[in-house]
């Protein structure tokens, strides 16, 4: 079925899935995570509000089913959706389990009708073999981004079927969601993903310590974010970036990650064999930035955009890589303007926010910031 055949007849497709209702229900929920697209249920009496609002567009789509008894049938409105947002107000999914053994291929042609593009799961207990079943059946859907946050993940799945692997994602996005597994999740969620990640962002997660020696190479990442994880710190950063399984890296983000010296992110960088392009450091009390006894820093090679916002500096780090297109040392403690020997060859620099910008001294630098955070 061709994009164009589905998305211009939104009608025509609910239709259909509604006629298939009762001949399928056990099956579809094997899709409890899209239960605002799919899920069916029996007969209730509806509330007087629904927790499903899909927009006069029929664009996005948000069901927040956080009622002790929620109506998940409420989500047919969503099937039209493109953007979906879930949210499962901490109802646990294990009642649903024994419909993860059923054979998706049986209503494969349901998945692909979908427009569903993105998808938001959050707040829920899930358990493991569901979660990767629900990953199987997606991987006959167009689904191009998916975020899972306030998830507690439990028990562990069975192998992936290797003629059925998952959906072809772009983006994934993880936030505080933990796993009975410990640091094999990884390994095992990119078992059920094709290899066309993106983008990966990993945040507030109780262990970054991968299992490096199951983890297979990501050979199309360009942005790894690892930011807001406040226990990972320089030795945590070289336990997550396994070495050579991050090829075509070339954003890596640390914001908020307990960074501590440019030297310990350097080292962790080079053992990984990883050259990002750009590096975001900011939110991270950088200590000795300045300290000649500190070692120097070899940075990698690609390296042209450095970001060193509100990491508590008061002096200019020294050996920064001696030529940069953006460099950002916006909201700082930088009490004089740098000196140009202080600085590296760069093309944008940014000092908002600094104490001695209040002085009126003269400066280069961007549009103001908001160093209120």
């Amino acid at each position: 079925m061709s994009d164009m055949a589905v998305d211009t007849s939104p009608e025509i497709n609910t239709k259909d899935l509604r006629e298939k209702k009762k001949e399928v229900s056990p099956r579809l929920l094997l899709l409890l995570l899209l239960s605002p697209l799919l899920c069916a249920s029996q007969a209730t009496p509806k509330p007087e509000l629904e927790p499903c609002e899909l927009d006069d567009e029929d664009y996005r789509c948000t069901c927040n089913f956080s009622a002790p008894e929620p109506d998940w049938s409420s989500g047919y409105q969503c099937m039209a959706a493109v953007e979906v947002e879930i949210y499962g107000g901490g109802h646990s999914l294990e009642m649903f389990l024994e419909s993860a053994d059923i054979d998706p291929r049986q209503y494969a042609d349901m998945v692909k009708a979908l427009r569903v593009r993105r998808l938001t799961v959050g707040a829920a207990r899930v358990p493991a073999r569901l979660l990767f079943a629900v990953l199987r059946a997606l991987g006959y859907s167009r689904l191009k981004e998916l975020t899972l946050e306030d998830l507690e993940v439990t028990g562990t799945s069975l192998p992936p079927l290797l003629e059925a692997p998952g959906p072809a994602l772009s983006a994934l996005r993880l936030r505080n969601v933990s796993w009975a597994t410990g640091g094999a999740w990884l390994a095992e969620l990119q078992q059920w993903l094709k290899p066309s990640l993106k983008v990966l962002s990993i945040a507030q997660a109780p262990s970054l310590a991968f299992s490096c020696e199951q983890l297979r190479s990501f050979p199309t990442l360009t942005t790894l974010d690892l930011s807001d994880n406040p226990g990972l710190g320089e030795r945590g950063l070289a336990a997550a970036l396994c070495p050579h399984k991050f090829p075509a890296l070339q954003d890596l983000r640390l914001r908020n990650a307990r960074m501590e010296t440019l030297t310990g992110v350097c080292v962790a960088l080079a053992a990984a064999a990883v050259q990002p392009n750009s590096l975001d450091l900011s939110q991270n009390a950088l200590l000795d930035t300045a300290n000649p006894s500190v070692p120097g820093c070899i940075w990698p090679s690609a390296l042209n955009s450095l970001r060193l916002s509100f990491a508590g500096l008061g002096q200019v780090p020294k050996g920064l890589p001696a030529k940069l297109s953006v460099l950002d040392l916006s909201c700082n403690r930088l009490n004089r303007a740098p000196q140009p020997d202080e600085l590296p060859q760069v093309e944008s620099l940014t000092l908002d926010g600094n104490p001695f910008l209040n002085s009126g001294a003269s400066k280069r630098h961007e549009s103001p910031k908001n160093c209120g955070h």
